[in-house]
């Protein structure tokens, strides 16, 4: 895919970004191991920016790693209504990495069996990661990445706090419950407008996602525009509350299953003696 026309100063801006991308893609593939030599790496590609720019950076990379591994992009078409079936073919049969389209009509079972009105990403979420993994095994791939950015965490990391009550985000390397997959997410130390950036210049060509509008998903956009309006009013605040899922302190917070509370006890070494102190008139 090559990039549009651009202006010397956009072509300045562009080199820029796209090292920033790759070098912060690097980093989070360094700081958390998420890609060994021998690796078969599924990239799941949905049409949105931000799967672009991975599969995108992912491709570069390669080419430079210090470790060998393979590529391969793979799309879920849930058979939602609309859905520009040969956008994604057209645009992954140009690039030197394989590619499947993994058809599961996902979108009539969530309509089938949940109510209309009624919040769908819950199934709609199991079930296409439920195929996507089991396809995973099936290609022999030993990673899975997943195009999720900082934004996202740090997105994910209120949502849990606001309506589930829970201090978790989204790691970015994940053991699946059934221990099959690794899930990885390159993205993690990319920022959303820098991926946005990136996308406009590479012209992708974007699949819009309107898939279903439902609670979680006007959850996700308002706490996304609190985070806009803090990054507004106090730039750097995002990034800042992205270190701290990275540094966690478990004995300041108050998790019983991971700081043990019930056994504090003091550490005195009773052979040390400190005198009293005497009051002397002058």
């Amino acid at each position: 895919m090559t990039v549009r026309e651009l202006s010397r100063k956009d072509k300045l801006e562009f080199n820029k970004l796209q090292k920033r991308l790759r070098r912060n893609v690097g980093k989070a593939i360094a700081d958390y191991n998420m890609i060994e030599h021998g690796d078969k790496v599924m990239v799941c590609v949905s049409g949105g920016k931000d799967s672009y720019g991975m599969l995108d950076v992912l491709i570069n990379l390669r080419q430079s790693a210090p470790v060998d591994f393979e590529l391969v992009a793979v799309n879920l078409d849930q058979k939602q209504p609309g859905f520009p079936e040969e956008v994604l073919p057209a645009y992954l049969s140009e690039l030197d990495v394989p590619y499947y389209i993994l058809e599961k009509d996902t979108y009539s079972i969530v309509k089938e069996v949940v109510p209309e009105g009624k919040t769908t990403c819950g199934l709609c979420s199991r079930l296409r990661r439920g195929s996507l993994y089991g396809f995973a095994q099936d290609i022999g791939a030993t990673k899975i990445a997943l195009g999720h950015h900082r934004d996202d965490i740090v997105e994910t990391l209120f949502l849990n706090m606001f309506f589930n009550g829970k201090l978790k985000a989204m790691p970015p390397k994940l053991l699946s419950d059934d221990k099959q997959n690794v899930v990885i997410r390159p993205l993690a130390y990319c920022k959303e407008k820098d991926l946005a950036r990136y996308s406009q210049y590479r012209s992708f060509p974007i699949i819009p996602c309107n898939l279903c509008g439902s609670q979680e998903h006007l959850q996700r956009v308002q706490v996304k525009q609190m985070l806009e309006q803090w990054e507004r009013e106090y730039p750097g605040r995002t990034e800042s509350i992205f270190r701290s899922i990275c540094h966690i302190s478990p004995s300041q917070l108050g998790d019983r299953k991971l700081y043990d509370f019930d056994n504090l006890r003091v550490e005195r070494d009773s052979a040390l003696h400190i005198p009293a102190i005497r009051m002397v008139n002058l």
